[in-house]
Formats: structure tokens, sequence, C-alpha cells
């Protein structure tokens, strides 16, 4: 996964697309541009058969360019980086940034994808993309843009309580002065907490829970795990927190209900 770091200073997790979702991909859109470049030869030679053979082969180079390289910029272009073949593998073309691709990046990716997909039968496509680690093909690096994955599976909510045993002592615990940053590392580690080896995962919880100390009082009961002692902090914490929103949001409901009354309303 890359990070991209915008001019808001917001994070962007982005996921490349694999060389073998890429490749697929591309055969689909490949198959697809040579039906279509195959029906249109047929209609044209059904429509124009008292030609003359230059006309014919400029109808003919006229209908590969249309089919094989107007058609793709143009699907690319409407659809903000996607094809029916990104579509069916669950890809999208962006820019380095990670922001949506426009014309031009279309425009040199279809002109350089004629050269590197259809004059070399892929080969210059492939050779390019097997050497970089977000496999981009020469259109790509061009461009400025490569493919991601734009359907990610979604992570199970991990839903986090104070333990049985903690519970007395979370609820008359002083956990008000946890600075935000050092909570939403406790509530990280949480959610990611069953996808971490063991030893990486108790290194961590020791550290965290060693530094929410640092702002909790009083100590939790002797041989609590830090693994406990990090789900009742961040349980109550966002417990209180609820608690005290819903309390804000119930206060402003009735003010705005008594300022509507006489002698303000009719």
């Amino acid at each position: 996964m890359s990070q991209i770091i915008t001019g808001e200073a917001v994070v962007l997790e982005l996921r490349p697309a694999s060389f073998a979702a890429r490749a697929m991909g591309l055969v689909i859109d490949v198959v697809l541009h040579l039906v279509l470049l195959v029906l249109v030869m047929l209609g044209l030679l059904a429509a124009g058969a008292d030609l003359d053979g230059a006309a014919a082969r400029a109808l003919g180079l006229a209908a590969i360019v249309f089919c094989l390289v107007v058609v793709p910029v143009g699907v690319e272009t409407l659809s903000r980086g996607r094809s029916l073949g990104k579509l069916a593998t669950g890809l999208r073309v962006v820019r380095e940034d990670g922001g949506a691709i426009r014309f031009r990046h279309a425009v040199i990716r279809g002109l350089t994808g004629f050269l590197e997909i259809y004059l070399t039968f892929g080969g210059l496509a492939l050779a390019v993309a097997l050497f970089n680690d977000k496999s981009r093909r020469l259109g790509d690096l061009l461009a400025g843009t490569y493919a991601v994955r734009s359907r990610v599976p979604a992570e199970a909510a991990v839903r986090v309580f104070v333990p049985p045993h903690l519970q007395s002592w979370a609820a008359a615990a002083d956990i008000g002065r946890i600075p935000d940053a050092t909570a939403r590392r406790g509530a990280q580690f949480i959610r990611q907490a069953g996808r971490m080896a063991p030893l990486s995962r108790a290194g961590m919880a020791q550290t965290i829970a060693a530094e929410l100390s640092g702002h909790v009082a009083p100590a939790p009961p002797p041989g609590t795990s830090p693994d406990d002692y990090l789900a009742a902090v961040i349980a109550e914490r966002r417990n209180r927190e609820f608690t005290r929103l819903s309390g804000s949001r119930r206060r402003s409901a009735e003010t705005g209900q008594r300022l509507q009354r006489l002698p303000f309303g009719g």
C-alpha cells in the first residue's frame, strides 16, 4: 500500500494493482477493442463495397485509429480512469498524486498504448511493467499515472468493551487527560492487533500501555495484562465521550426549543 500526502495534508492510502490484475484487465480491454474493430470493418465492407482500394485503405486506417485509440481514450476520460476491463478486475487508473486522470493523461496512455500493446503485441508493455514496483507500463510512466485497486474488502469492525473484571476500576479511574494522539494510537493498535505477530503485538501493547499509564490514575489491579488495560481505557474513554456529546446535543436541542417559544414565536 502506498501513502500519498495531498496539499491539504490528508494522507491517502492507495493499493497499487498487481501485475496479474493489470494483465487481466488489459486482456479484456484488448479483446473488446478488437471485437469492435472487426464489427466496424464488417460494417464498412458492407456499406462501401464499390469503393476503390485507396478509399478502402483510408477507411480501414480510420477504423483502426478509432477503435484502438479514440475509443480507449474516450472511455478512460469519461469514466475517470476506468474501462470495462478495469471494472471487471476492480481497478482504476489515477494520477501519481492519487487524483482522477484527465483528457491529457488518457491521450498519452492511448497513443503510447497503441505502440506498446498492438504494434509490439504487448511485449513492450510487459517488459516495462515487470521492472517497476507499481506494474506501470510505458504509457503510465509518460503520463504520470498508475493503476490502483478500487474494490478493497472492507475490514470488519472491531468492537471494544471494558473487560468485566476491570469495569469497576474503569468506572472510577481518571482518564480524562489522555492526549488525543495517544488515544488514537491505542485505538489503532486494538483494530490491528489481530493481524500482528504475537511478539510484535505484545511489545507494542506494552509500549502503548506504559504511555497511557502516565495519564490514567489509579493504576489497574495487579496482574492486568496490557491488552486488557488498553481495551478498558479506550472503551471507557469512548463511553465517556459519547455520554458527554449526547448531553451537549440534548442541551442544545432544549435551548433551541426554548428560543422558539413565546414571545419569539407567533
